[in-house]
């Protein structure tokens, strides 16, 4: 009689996670951020990811026909080697991070990743590819939190990391009360620049 009922659809996308360091690196360098801005809607750091593709609400029963394909595509991609670096901001309201690196490479990675989605029949919400990783939202009260956070992390530049996982994720974004929390649904390994050994 207690079971919770699981909604028909869930909201999906395909991410890649930096690593716990390099997130730790960024939120020391937002210290004075978080102190100056305690109204913003932080993103859990644990949440923090970098979207190759969003594809919205989709009917549950369909995720999992995404997981053979993208393992596919994983094994015969090779690691990215990504940074962190400065800020900006989408509409005066949403903070966020860039990302340097292999920037043509991560380009060429979300292609590829949204030609699969489309392959498996799935729609998803068509977005200019803009790498980054967002990390809070200013209440439309205080549009300018996000705007002076963004100029804090001007000079920020975070080291030099591997992508090496590919990432399914789902969001209970809409489903009740609280912040919105971020689960893997599965992830896959790049192993396309891997040597194995005869």
């Amino acid at each position: 009689m207690n079971q919770e009922i699981q909604p028909e659809t869930v909201r999906v996308f395909i991410a890649l996670a930096p690593p716990d360091d390099a997130k730790q690196e960024l939120a020391r360098e937002l210290g004075p951020a978080y102190r100056a801005h305690p109204r913003m809607r932080w993103n859990r750091i644990e949440d923090w990811h970098i979207t190759l593709a969003f594809l919205g609400e989709v009917p549950r029963a369909t995720v999992p026909e995404l997981c053979p394909p993208l393992a596919v595509l994983a094994a015969a991609h090779r690691p990215l080697t990504l940074a962190l670096r400065g800020g900006g901001h989408f509409d005066e309201r949403v903070l966020w991070s860039g990302v340097d690196g292999d920037l043509d490479e991560l380009a060429l990675l979300a292609t590829t990743v949204r030609a699969v989605v489309k392959e498996c029949g799935i729609g998803l919400v068509e977005r200019p590819f803009r790498p980054h990783l967002t990390l809070a939202r200013a209440r439309r009260d205080t549009p300018s939190c996000a705007v002076e956070a963004a100029a804090g992390l001007g000079g920020f530049t975070g080291r030099r990391w591997q992508a090496e996982r590919l990432h399914l994720v789902a969001s209970n974004f809409g489903r009740g009360p609280g912040p919105i929390r971020y689960r893997d649904v599965d992830a896959w390994s790049f192993d396309g620049g891997s040597r194995r050994g005869g």
